[in-house]
């Protein structure tokens, strides 16, 4: 079980930690991996010396970078109405790409777009059919980069009012037919609309990495403030996820996205304390 944590626990939002801080963290926890962050702690316009000295200096450290994260796909979309952000997000996502192959991580995490953010009034509404159109177009566009570098997009079940069900899921990567374009799995996210251990068996081998975060189920659903700052409070079924990730042979990573929404309006990140804690819980879970 390569057991990882994603940097914005640790770095924050607007990379208060380097990379090379990160990974000597890690190390000392004793984690496989991390998962680095473009747009705070990888600048877009990071260059391929720069990477490859930070591949160098985990593989020195014995830590793995074998996924990516960014959070750009919420104001910069994929599946954006407007063309201008959609070539912007098109145009991002290929650096982004490019960014994994030079660092040597497997899969980045993309946000495909929404048809509403709803924690962000200034963003457009959007239907759902048209999402699902421009988005598709703008991954078609993708595949062959992703191909060529031989890195997954792994798109992410977000709260994007999109997407929602594990067989809308199905329907919507089966039409790339290419084994580059999946899914990263937030099973925390998954918790309001389902079960995240209904997800395995319906995608399968589309399931290209983990995030694993919980989640507290309030007032017949839950809000936000559901994400807490304990990975183990929660409605997550921990043995049923990993019994159902097993089955479909699933061997990628596990990685920890810890962002205490149940802090807000007061949530602070980076916060080490939190990154020590969920390391040795992350560390309890035997898969």
């Amino acid at each position: 079980m390569y057991k990882a944590l994603n940097y914005w626990v640790f770095g924050g939002f607007d990379g208060q930690q380097t990379p090379f801080a990160f990974i000597d963290f890690a190390a000392a926890q004793g984690l496989d991996g991390v998962e680095l962050t473009v747009g705070d702690c990888l600048k877009p316009e990071i260059t391929e010396a720069e990477c490859r000295a930070i591949a160098e200096y985990a593989r020195a450290k014995g830590i793995g970078l074998r996924t990516i994260a960014s959070g750009a796909g919420w104001g910069c979309a994929l599946g954006a109405a407007d063309p201008t952000e959609r070539q912007a997000a098109i145009d991002f996502t290929k650096k982004y790409l490019q960014i994994a192959a030079w660092i040597g991580a497997e899969t980045v995490l993309v946000v495909p777009g929404a048809t509403r953010v709803a924690w962000e009034p200034s963003r457009p509404v959007l239907a759902y059919k048209q999402v699902w159109e421009t988005a598709t177009a703008s991954i078609r566009e993708l595949v062959p980069v992703a191909e060529q570098l031989g890195v997954n997009l792994a798109l992410e079940n977000v709260w994007n009012r999109f997407l929602i069900s594990p067989m809308e899921w199905k329907f919507f990567l089966d039409q790339f037919a290419s084994k580059r374009i999946g899914m990263y799995f937030d099973v925390g996210n998954a918790c309001l609309y389902g079960r995240p251990q209904d997800y395995p068996e319906i995608l399968g081998d589309y399931i290209k990495a983990v995030h694993l975060k919980n989640f507290r189920e309030e007032d017949c659903g839950g809000g936000l403030h559901g994400f807490g700052d304990d990975l183990l409070d929660g409605v997550l079924d921990f043995p049923a996820l990993f019994r159902a990730l097993a089955a479909i042979g699933y061997t990628g990573p596990f990685t920890v996205e810890m962002i205490p929404f149940s802090r807000l309006p007061d949530l602070v990140l980076p916060d080490q304390a939190l990154a020590e804690k969920v390391v040795q819980q992350l560390m309890s879970l035997q898969a």
